[in-house]
């Protein structure tokens, strides 16, 4: 584990998204492009964070860095999301630490090739939904008892390509399809207890796994042509995508569970 700390994390000031609110946000990849972006939006807004990655250290060190700038706190775990007693193991670990997971962002996502559906082949298709989809259900599973003692949030990243299909991106939209069910699921069964869910839709955003497959799943005509058929005209940030998730998480979205945000500059009109 790289920690800043070995103490418990506590809030040490009063912020405007987490009043009064011990305990931590678990970002689940938030060494990623846009779980970065995430885990520092968090920050600013008040929290200490807990996130996960799978074995970029060196980028996991830099989102430490960066929350240290607000004066928060932060600690990561590498974890494999298919391992569900790893999952589990890892999620009791930081609820003895910290206390209290507030709530839980999942903004993982498997490196995957663009292909249409009959050229997936079933080991891939199952290696990206037991990561995926699986291993999204092994993080609920680990923590939804404990959030149940004083309520919290959980947001999804998701696609947009559940209103407009975009080819060949089968391996991506299949997994969230799945997880929206999921957080469906969640909103209407846990709201007793206080547990909100929502999802963030995405469309294409200029970060994380998308500049990954430029040049490759993604050349200059296939980003103009986004471009074109979206109403705003470009692509996202990943500043954009921080700022709904903090609005989901926060106080503000208090009497809000079982909505997903669009964020796709208009493309699936």
């Amino acid at each position: 584990m790289v920690s800043t700390s070995d103490k418990t994390l506590q809030n040490t000031s009063h912020c405007p998204d987490f009043p009064d609110q011990d305990g931590i946000a678990l970002v689940i990849g938030g060494s990623g492009g846009i779980g970065q972006a995430i885990c520092e939006k968090l920050a600013q807004g008040g929290t200490d964070i807990v996130f996960t990655y799978r074995t970029n250290k060196e980028a996991a060190d830099k989102v430490i860095s960066t929350v240290a700038k607000y004066g928060r706190k932060a600690s990561a775990y590498p974890m494999a999301l298919e391992n569900g007693t790893e999952v589990a193991e890892i999620c009791k670990d930081i609820i003895a630490k910290f206390g209290r997971i507030h709530t839980v962002v999942n903004a993982s996502g498997s490196h995957i090739d663009m292909k249409f559906i009959g050229d997936i082949d079933r080991d891939e298709f199952s290696r990206v939904m037991n990561a995926d989809t699986n291993g999204f259900f092994n993080v609920v599973h680990a923590v939804l008892g404990h959030m149940r003692e004083k309520g919290g949030s959980f947001v999804a990243i998701s696609t947009t390509g559940l209103l407009r299909w975009p080819n060949k991106d089968a391996l991506s939209v299949i997994p969230k399809a799945a997880n929206d069910a999921l957080m469906t699921g969640i909103a209407r069964e846990e709201g007793r207890n206080q547990i909100r869910a929502n999802t963030v839709a995405l469309g294409l955003i200029d970060a994380g796994l998308f500049r990954k497959l430029i040049g490759t799943a993604y050349d200059e005509k296939y980003i103009e042509a986004a471009k074109r058929n979206s109403a705003l005209k470009r692509l996202g940030t990943a500043e954009e995508v921080a700022e709904a998730v903090l609005f989901f998480a926060s106080h503000r979205a208090s009497f809000v569970t079982g909505q997903t945000l669009t964020l796709d500059g208009g493309y699936s009109l």
